[in-house]
């Protein structure tokens, strides 16, 4: 008789996330997993040991998701201003509407429970941050610190517009961003590109 062919890791933690993003922590169990997963849950508890540890493997493997989606997105961004939105409205895409966004919202609040997974948190920041220096580094009047300046305030956009979910969220945070590259990348007063005359 052939061995029944196992499933990956990886792929029980995929319907582990889908279990927290659509039902909250508490209702991430072996028993809830198993029924998902197609796997006893003897076996999902000798695979991850305690309900804790499932949840922490859950929310590490989330990153490994967002890290992957973050390297891949940033290798192909544009150096300029324009590319540095389009990275950011891409990563936004992940959350889709409000209902989405509230769930995502439950979880990062077991991130922010377990030092290892912040720390986790604070490196993606640094990796985003380094995507968005290398699209403005040859902007002219460009602040230093640009990067996290706009990473800073793509957060906020989205947090506001949870508040008022009127339009699609990557359209708002493209509408947002740019107004915000616009307001604080602008060109150096006396520059060609400021509109300065040059010429007689």
């Amino acid at each position: 008789m052939p061995r029944r062919k196992q499933v990956p890791d990886a792929v029980v933690l995929d319907a582990a996330l889908d279990l927290l993003h659509a039902r909250g922590p508490q209702a991430l169990t072996f028993a809830a997993l198993a029924e998902v997963s197609s796997l006893a849950p003897a076996t999902l508890v000798q695979r991850f040991g305690g309900k804790a540890d499932l949840l922490r493997r859950t929310l590490l493997h989330a990153w490994d998701r967002l890290d992957r989606e973050t390297a891949g997105r940033g290798a192909h961004a544009d150096p300029t201003p324009e590319g540095a939105v389009a990275f950011l409205v891409g990563l936004s895409g992940q959350y889709g509407g409000i209902d989405s966004y509230a769930d995502a919202l439950l979880v990062l609040r077991e991130d922010l429970l377990d030092p290892d997974v912040r720390r986790r948190g604070a490196a993606w920041r640094q990796a985003l941050t380094d995507v968005l220096d290398a699209c403005l580094a040859g902007t002219p009047g460009a602040p230093e610190g640009a990067g996290a300046l706009l990473a800073t305030h793509w957060q906020g956009t989205l947090l506001w517009w949870s508040f008022d979910p009127r339009m699609p969220v990557a359209e708002h945070v493209e509408r947002e961003l740019t107004r915000f590259v616009g307001a604080v990348l602008r060109p150096p007063a006396g520059s060609a590109r400021a509109g300065t005359r040059t010429g007689p």
